[in-house]
C-alpha cells in the first residue's frame, strides 16, 4: 500500500511529518550548533583559549553555514529536498562524532565549518519541505512552519541531558565523549526522519519553471534579519558561560538551558497564529524585540527568577522568528521561487553569525567581560526590530 501524498494527509498525519520534519531541526541546529554552548567552558578550560577564539570557533560553524546555504538553491536544483534533507543530517551525524577524535584548533575549525555546510543543508532543505507540506494543509501552515522549526527545541533539551553529565566525568578531555553522544543522537534522529517522510518529495523545479527570488522587495526583512543573526549568536554562544561566571550551580544552569528548549518547542503553538496572519515584518519586527529585552535580562540581573525568564523567553521566540522569514517569503512568492527565497534569508542569517561569536568573544575580552558582549547582541536585535518594521507585503510595496 502506498504513502497518503501530502494532499491526502489528514491534519494530524501533517503534523506528525511536521514533527518528523523538525528531527532535521533538532540536529542541524540543537544538536550540530546550539550544543555548543554547553561544551565551551569544559573545552576552553582544557584547551587555555580566549573568549575570542571560543566564539571563532562558533564564527567557522557559520561560515560553513554560509557557504551551505549559498549551495542550497543549485542543490535543490539537482536533487530532491528530502534526498537532501536525509543527507545533510546524516552527515551532521559523523561530523559530529568526528569533533570528539581530535584535540588541535585546526581540525576543530575544520569540523566545525564542515558542519555548519550539512546543517544549512538539512535546515534549508527541511524548511522547504515544511512550507510545501503547508500548501497542502493551508489552515494549520502556519502550524506546521512552527513545528518543523520548534524541534531545535527537541535538540537544545537532549543536548542539554547528554553533554553536562558527560562533561563531567573525571577523565581527560571528557569532553570528548559529550561530541561522540551528539553524534550518535543525529543518527537516531535522521532514522526516525527518513522512516516517517516517505511520502514527501520536493523534485528539483526545472529549469523553464524557475523563478528568482528578487532580494530588493525584501530589502528591510532581509536587514532586520541580519541584524537578528548577528545579536541573537552570541546569546547563544555565551550564555552559558556567563552564567557559570555569576556563580549558578550546574543544575541551575541545565534547568535554564532544558526551559529555553521547552521554549523553543512550546513555540510553534504561541505563533502561529501570529505567523499565518502577518505578510509584512511585523513578526520579524515584534520578535526581535521580544529577543532584545530576553538578551539583557541576565545582564541586568542575576536573580534565578531574572535568568529563567530570560531563557523561556528567548526560547519561545528565536525559532519563531526564523519561521516568520520562510513564512514571509510564502506569502509573498510563488511556490518555485520558494528555495531561492528561503535560501536569501538563510545567507544573511548565515552572514550576521559568523561576525556575532567573534564580535561578541572580541567585547568580553575587553573591559566590561561578557555582560557588555550581551548589551551589545540586545542592542544589534532591537535594531532589527526596527528595520523590520518597515518591511511591507509585496502587495503594498507595489502601489
Amino acid at each position: 500500500m502506498s504513502e497518503p501524498t501530502p494532499a491526502q494527509m489528514s491534519p494530524g498525519s501533517a503534523l506528525v511529518v511536521a514533527a518528523a520534519l523538525a528531527l532535521g531541526a533538532a540536529v542541524s541546529l540543537g544538536l550540530g550548533r546550539f550544543s555548543y554552548a554547553l561544551l565551551l567552558a569544559p573545552m576552553r578550560d582544557d584547551l587555555g583559549w580566549s573568549y575570542l577564539t571560543a566564539g571563532a570557533m562558533n564564527t567557522a560553524n557559520a561560515a560553513g553555514y554560509l557557504v551551505g546555504a549559498l549551495l542550497a538553491p543549485r542543490w535543490l536544483g539537482r536533487f530532491d529536498a528530502r534526498a537532501l534533507l536525509l543527507a545533510g543530517s546524516g552527515a551532521t551525524a559523523l561530523l559530529l562524532a568526528a569533533h570528539g577524535a581530535v584535540l588541535g584548533d585546526a581540525p576543530l575549525y575544520a569540523l566545525r565549518l564542515s558542519t555548519g555546510v550539512a546543517s544549512a543543508a538539512t535546515f534549508v532543505s527541511g524548511g522547504l519541505l515544511a512550507a510545501r507540506l503547508g500548501v497542502s494543509h493551508p489552515r494549520s501552515a502556519g502550524l506546521l512552519l512552527g513545528v518543523y522549526y520548534g524541534g531545535t527545541g527537541l535538540g537544545i533539551i537532549l543536548s542539554t541531558l547528554m553533554v553536562p553529565p558527560l562533561t563531567a566525568l573525571a577523565i581527560d578531555h571528557a569532553w570528548q565523549w559529550a561530541w561522540v553522544a551528539l553524534g550518535a543522537m543525529a543518527a537516531v534522529c535522521t532514522a526516525l526522519t527518513a522512516r516517517a517522510t516517505r511520502a514527501l518529495h520536493a523534485p528539483p523545479v526545472a529549469a523553464g519553471r524557475h523563478v528568482p527570488f528578487r532580494w530588493r522587495p525584501f530589502t528591510f526583512g532581509l536587514a532586520g534579519y541580519l541584524m537578528f543573526g548577528l545579536g541573537y549568536i552570541g546569546y547563544m554562544t555565551f550564555v552559558i558561560t556567563l552564567l557559570r561566571e555569576q556563580r549558578l550551580g550546574s543544575m541551575e544552569v541545565a534547568a535554564f538551558f532544558v526551559l529555553l528548549g521547552a521554549g523553543v518547542v512550546a513555540s510553534s503553538w504561541i505563533w502561529a497564529r501570529l505567523l499565518q496572519r502577518c505578510r509584512g515584518g511585523e513578526a520579524l519586527a515584534l520578535l526581535n524585540g521580544l529577543l532584545a529585552l530576553a538578551t539583557v535580562l541576565p545582564v541586568l540581573s542575576v536573580h534565578p527568577l531574572a535568568v529563567y525568564a530570560s531563557g523561556l523567553l528567548f526560547g519561545t521566540v528565536f525559532l519563531s522568528l526564523v519561521a516568520s522569514t520562510t513564512a514571509l517569503v510564502r506569502h509573498n512568492q510563488p511556490p518555485a521561487a520558494w528555495p531561492g527565497g528561503i535560501a536569501a534569508f538563510t545567507i544573511v542569517f548565515a552572514v550576521g553569525q559568523i561576525v556575532g561569536p567573534s564580535g561578541v568573544g572580541w567585547i568580553a575580552d575587553g573591559p566590561g567581560g561578557l555582560p557588555r558582549g550581551l548589551a551589545v547582541s540586545a542592542l544589534v536585535l532591537l535594531a532589527g526590530a526596527v528595520l523590520a518594521w518597515f518591511q511591507r507585503p509585496l502587495g503594498d510595496a507595489s502601489r
